[in-house]
């Protein structure tokens, strides 16, 4: 099993980062990605803890979204910050992983993740649209942390 940073190709990594910008064109929220070898306990749960982490708490709408992956234990989810959650259905993300797991299950990593994005973008629009003086608050680029 590769290391988190090198699971992807150069060509998935451009893939998945321009995933993000095209979702993030369609709504106000602010999506990231962030890959670990290893997850300890739940995958939710690591997923909550990195989103203060990387501050992603800090947007000025709440409406920040992470795709965690713990490529060796084939762990992933999807957690979305206190904006995002007082205004969606409980199970608003099922989709998404539903979705993203297809993919995964049969190996395509990098497309599941980028159409996984990409629906979560379409999905947001509708509670937090793009605004023309939206600014891009966090980075677009795929984050790491090694075990």
């Amino acid at each position: 099993m590769p290391k988190a940073k090198d699971f992807f190709t150069e060509a998935e990594r451009e893939q998945i980062v321009q995933a993000i910008r095209d979702a993030e064109k369609a709504t106000s929220g602010e999506i990231r990605v962030h890959l670990e070898e290893h997850c300890k306990g739940e995958a939710l749960e690591r997923a909550i803890e990195l989103f203060a982490e990387l501050k992603m708490d800090a947007t000025e709408q709440h409406n920040g979204v992470i795709f965690y992956l713990a490529v060796a234990d084939h762990k992933f989810a999807i957690y979305g910050g206190a904006g995002i959650n007082e205004k969606v259905p409980a199970d608003f993300w099922q989709h998404t992983r539903d979705l993203m797991q297809t993919h995964f299950k049969a190996g395509r990593f990098a497309q599941g993740l980028s159409e996984g994005i990409l629906l979560a973008g379409q999905q947001l629009k509708a509670f937090f649209p793009y605004h023309d003086e939206d600014t891009n608050e966090l980075n677009d680029d795929i984050s790491y942390k090694h075990d």
